[in-house]
């Protein structure tokens, strides 16, 4: 076998070349790396920049802990049967324990599915937004809010879709993740989310559309009002049937790829028809109240003189029909100034 002998010079420009290639290699590796720090450190003073900016003028967060949404205002009968309430939203407030984890579960389902893991932004549910719409050619654009970023849009902010609201709502849902909890969190959402038919909150939603209570609602029900928060006009349980269902059977999809459906539950919902009380098929709550008369709208304007009527349409008050007769034979035969009254009614506010 031959064995190829090379003069000592050229060996020693062979080692030289290699040498030379090998500083190329790390000299361009390290341009690489070089590069890719200064652009990371120029988008993370650039990011801190907007947020700063953006995050100076801000509306205080700290109001939604004491908050309490503006509710119905009833008035019963001394037999103790609704006669007639009064609202500019129909709200029924419900506290976070008391909303079933059905009803929970829907809504997340539908909306943020990683609520209880992301600090008030989901990135993962962002860059899935991007994808989509890069694959379908910006014919799919789907919203990457967050519960906790939605309550921040129904409270505090506007409801335009700029990117200067979008920066806006990260910053102060993650202020809000730090001061609230994942519970009261849900629970401003469930009870001030508008789901059509001049319902605000899941409680109310379930009176309007089924007249039941939230304990009573089956699965594919859930389902029904998890569907509305994306645009509740756009699936109107009559005109836009068929387009409801088809996101009813999509939130009970996600409800069983996400673990809160088995099976074969999740197989029997997807069976059931779209059902409500503004097809018929269930009476609605207002067939058993009585047509209002003179003497329910004189509560009204008696008690809206009193409080003001902001205080009565959106203050929750429960009137009793005779514990406010009573009331009224009190200040009758007592001499006493109005300013004494408005003390008594305020003593009694909850339950006249």
């Amino acid at each position: 076998m031959l064995e190829l002998r090379l003069p000592f010079f050229i060996k020693l420009r062979i080692i030289e070349l290699l040498g030379q290639f090998v500083r190329s290699v790390f000299g361009f590796l390290g341009t690489i790396f070089t590069l890719i720090t200064m652009s990371t450190i120029v988008c993370g003073l650039s990011l801190g920049g907007i947020f700063w900016v953006y995050g100076r003028d801000l509306p205080s967060h700290e109001f939604l802990a004491q908050y309490k949404p503006p509710t119905i205002s009833r008035i019963y009968s001394a037999e103790g049967k609704i006669i007639d309430e009064f609202a500019k939203e129909r709200r029924l407030f419900t506290p976070a324990n008391q909303i079933p984890d059905l009803i929970k579960n829907a809504f997340i389902s539908a909306e943020d599915k990683n609520f209880y893991e992301h600090p008030g932004y989901d990135m993962r549910g962002i860059l899935a937004a991007l994808v989509d719409a890069v694959q379908s050619r910006g014919k799919r654009i789907r919203g990457a809010s967050t519960i906790t970023q939605q309550v921040m849009k129904n409270f505090l902010l506007d409801r335009s879709r700029r990117a200067e609201r979008k920066v806006k709502e990260i910053i102060l849902a993650t202020r809000i993740e730090r001061s609230l909890t994942k519970e009261q969190i849900l629970e401003l959402y469930l009870n001030e989310i508008f789901l059509g038919q001049n319902s605000y909150g899941v409680t109310a939603a379930s009176q309007t559309y089924f007249n039941k209570t939230l304990d009573e609602l089956a699965p594919h029900e859930a389902a029904f009002l998890a569907a509305l928060p994306k645009a509740p006009s756009d699936y109107h349980p009559v005109r836009e049937k068929e387009r409801l269902l088809e996101r009813r059977n999509y939130v009970l999809k996600e409800m069983f790829q996400n673990g809160y459906l088995p099976k074969r539950i999740y197989e029997y919902e997807l069976t059931q028809p779209i059902k409500s009380v503004q097809g018929r098929d269930y009476a609605g709550f207002r067939a058993k109240l009585p047509s209002r008369n003179y003497f329910t709208d004189e509560i009204r304007r008696q008690l809206s003189e009193t409080f003001g009527e902001e205080e009565f349409f959106t203050g929750g008050m429960t009137v009793n029909e005779k514990l406010l007769w009573l009331y009224r034979e009190v200040l009758k035969d007592m001499t006493v100034s109005k300013a004494f009254g408005v003390v008594l009614a305020k003593r009694f506010r909850l339950q006249f």
